[in-house]
């Protein structure tokens, strides 16, 4: 499968108890987990797992805002996030209608992990309830990249 039904990363927005409680975000569907609150471990899973690919990092940026709304994997004019690999301008579009605000702008991430987590108020991978890394790699293994299909 190369995606799913494409969703707005807001879709999935954490609730007040799910992010003061790390199990209970745990405990969320993949999609939901990864959507909202571990896009950034998903994105950097990907490119790892796809390393002759020259997969980047991106994250989306509402007008106005200081942190990214959304980060993923980009590759060719595709992104994959927790919707799997879909057009990178529809996932633009859909996060922005959805937000019902404009997407400022789209930065190319080229700082590691731990930076970008210091530098966005990101939780680390050790800092999740559980590793949240295998499940990452199960997940997207679950979708065949745009280059195979």
């Amino acid at each position: 499968m190369r995606g799913m039904a494409l969703l707005a990363s807001g879709t999935f927005r954490r609730t007040p108890l799910e992010r003061s409680d790390q199990r209970v975000s745990w405990e969320r569907t993949d999609q939901a987990f990864f959507s909202s609150g571990a896009c950034h471990i998903l994105a950097w899973t990907c490119r790892d797992a796809h390393p002759d690919q020259g997969i980047e990092l991106a994250s989306l940026y509402l007008l106005g805002e200081q942190h990214p709304l959304h980060t993923y994997a980009r590759w060719n004019g595709w992104a994959f996030d927790a919707s799997g690999w879909n057009s990178e301008a529809e996932l633009r579009r859909v996060n922005a209608e959805f937000e019902g605000r404009a997407v400022e702008r789209v930065e190319r991430i080229d700082v590691d992990l731990a930076e970008f987590c210091r530098l966005h108020v990101h939780r680390m991978p050790h800092q999740y309830w559980r590793d949240p890394i295998p499940r990452a790699r199960a997940y997207v293994a679950r979708f065949t990249p745009p280059w195979e299909a």
